[in-house]
């Protein structure tokens, strides 16, 4: 027989690898139909052979094969902020009165959650693969076949990313269940081991991506708007609502301890995750328009009167702006704006001649929703401490795309929304300081928050019950906590320098666009994209592209002041997850220059 190429595969005789596999495992029999298939159609279905290898790692191999079981999966603590002692992704021992026993994070075996710790720690396959080693030294009259279809291929749809740390194109092999398989000799990682990150791996724990929007694959790129929802997420609130669904804090029952256990251990994933001080610190909210609302109402009520001064930037969301004017209109404060330069970066020469004795609060975003632009965030913290104002840091488009170190920034505040970390909506976080927290007056009056209530007076409780009157958002606080825990296991790292290289290509084929101008062009930058395509308007674009099924946001992104910094209205925005793919921007570009290629002078009808 002879495969030359991908597409050959007319005499691929399946059975000659795996019948060589010691052993009758179950799932034998569907790659062995999978390999028939390929050789009746020459066409090898990836996806579903990947499946089939994937449910192998998870489920074990027999007895004698060389896949089997070598190893434990090494630690994660070289590889993650999670601090060594951190148990992941099993629960804690229950916090309650009546012990509960916990769930995993799904209620059947999580499959996805030992793909994405396979993949955290799965070494770059090499140039060539020792099939030898696959067939247990069994002589195998295809060798050099399968060398060129296994270790030589070619292709890849991604060629050309290129790992910033290593050198190593990043997706060498489309076969990632190729990538790095178990040997005899366990291998050891270094501290500053690069983990491998397989998009298409990924992008198989979100259902979703599968959809067919106007007959074509979707293609989401409205990520600063919302993110999609691992099956991880997914599983965790249904198994729930069908095992633990109940009021929390105030019963002596089996469910309420289920519950309370899930929620209070959510509130500690959060604390793990931005690396704050306590749980004490973490106040579960709607989402960051709710923290930043609390924040005005409750510490900006209190401590702020006429004279005093805010300190924004240019670069707010409507959510970081309008809270500010409605307290400075009830107190007499003033609010003055940082400005930007012309790559959309805060100017922190300008900056720094806001901050006067007068100032009590700076309140500035971490990255622009409408820009991308990564600010300083450090240093204009350290810049506000230095004349004693107090800082509100909007964590809402930076805390999927970057690291978060609460103790290392040092903000008074830091809020951010579940749903745009691959969370539920209506579930976010708010951290707060504790000398602030507790000494804030309760925003909202009713059950959960009070210790003791007669009609003569209320006293509280501490934060963070203080802040959360009524039954809360429950099923998808813990919903936040399994999105968290699904981001620690890939590793937020991981995360970054992907979505960086992607962010640079995309940036570099935008610019061959005729006509298309892009918005936000800081040097340091996060994955959001706004652009403008002479000859049409957003909504237009923004049509185009929905017809092929990219998914976009087009408008004023609720930004319009930064939009008019720039002297325009709306803009067009993909924004980038790791989720997202080079094929997916080349389809965006497609469209683009299909669109630019088409449209009728000026005069001219069709």
């Amino acid at each position: 027989m002879s495969i030359n190429n991908l597409n050959d595969l007319s005499s691929f005789e399946p059975e000659a690898i795996l019948a060589s596999l010691p052993g009758d495992h179950p799932r034998m029999a569907s790659a062995l139909a999978l390999g028939r298939q390929a050789s009746e159609t020459g066409n090898l279905d990836v996806a579903e052979l990947s499946r089939i290898v994937n449910e192998l790692y998870a489920e074990g191999f027999p007895a004698g094969s060389p896949l089997a079981k070598q190893a434990e999966v090494p630690t994660t603590a070289s590889l993650s902020h999670v601090a060594g002692d951190s148990v992941l992704p099993s629960t804690p021992a229950p916090r309650s009165a009546t012990p509960a026993q916990l769930p995993s994070v799904t209620s059947k075996p999580d499959v996805a959650s030992l793909q994405a710790l396979y993949l955290q720690h799965s070494q770059s396959v090499p140039a060539e693969i020792d099939i030898t080693q696959l067939l247990v030294g069994i002589d195998n009259p295809y060798d050099s076949q399968l060398t060129n279809l296994l270790g030589g291929a070619g292709y890849s749809s991604q060629a050309g990313i290129t790992s910033a740390a290593s050198g190593i194109p990043a997706e060498a092999s489309p076969y990632y269940f190729l990538q790095g398989l178990p040997s005899n000799t366990a291998i050891e990682l270094p501290v500053s081991a690069h983990p491998a990150f397989d998009v298409h791996l990924v992008r198989k724990d979100f259902p979703i991506l599968s959809e067919l929007v106007n007959g074509r694959p979707l293609i989401w790129f409205d990520n600063a708007a919302t993110t999609q929802k691992p099956q991880a997420v997914i599983d965790r609130l249904s198994y729930f609502y069908q095992h633990e669904n109940s009021n929390i804090h105030r019963a002596a029952h089996e469910l309420a301890a289920r519950a309370t256990d899930a929620y209070e251990d959510a509130r500690e994933t959060v604390r793990r995750f931005i690396n704050a001080p306590s749980v004490d610190n973490i106040v579960f909210v709607r989402g960051t328009t709710e923290a930043i609302n609390l924040v005005a109402k409750s510490w900006g009520k209190k401590n702020l009167s006429a004279g005093d001064e805010i300190v924004i930037t240019h670069l707010e969301h409507h959510a970081n702006i309008v809270p500010w004017q409605q307290l400075c209109l009830e107190t007499g404060a003033k609010l003055k704006v940082a400005p930007v330069d012309n790559s959309g970066q805060v100017r922190l020469d300008e900056y720094q001649k806001l901050l006067t004795p007068r100032v009590k609060l700076v309140s500035f975003t971490q990255v622009s929703n409408a820009l991308g632009t990564v600010t300083p965030a450090k240093q204009m913290i350290q810049m506000a401490h230095s004349i004693g104002a107090k800082v509100l840091l909007d964590g809402a488009q930076s805390v999927s795309h970057m690291r978060t170190d609460i103790q290392a920034l040092d903000p008074d505040f830091f809020v951010f929304s579940g749903h745009k970390v691959f969370a539920p909506t209506g579930i976010g976080a708010l951290y707060g300081k504790s000398e602030l927290l507790n000494a804030m007056p309760a925003w909202q009056g009713g059950g959960n928050m009070i210790q003791d209530v007669i009609f003569d007076k209320t006293i509280y409780h501490e934060a963070p019950a203080k802040f959360e009157a009524g039954t809360g958002n429950i099923a998808d606080a813990v919903g936040l906590g399994a999105a968290l825990v699904y981001v620690e296991r890939i590793g937020i790292d991981n995360i970054a320098r992907y979505e960086h290289e992607l962010l640079v290509y995309a940036t570099a084929v935008m610019q061959k666009v005729p006509g298309l101008h892009l918005v936000g062009t800081a040097a340091d930058k996060a994955s959001v994209l706004s652009f403008t395509l002479a000859g049409f308007t957003s909504e237009e674009v923004g049509a185009a592209l929905n017809k092929e099924g990219i998914a976009v946001r087009s408008g004023h992104h609720c930004a319009q002041p930064i939009l008019r910094r720039f002297g325009l209205e709306t803009t067009v925005r993909p924004s980038l997850a790791f989720y997202n793919t080079r094929a997916e921007v080349d389809a965006m570009i497609n469209v683009l220059l299909h669109l630019t290629s088409h449209k009728v002078p000026a005069g001219l009808t069709h």
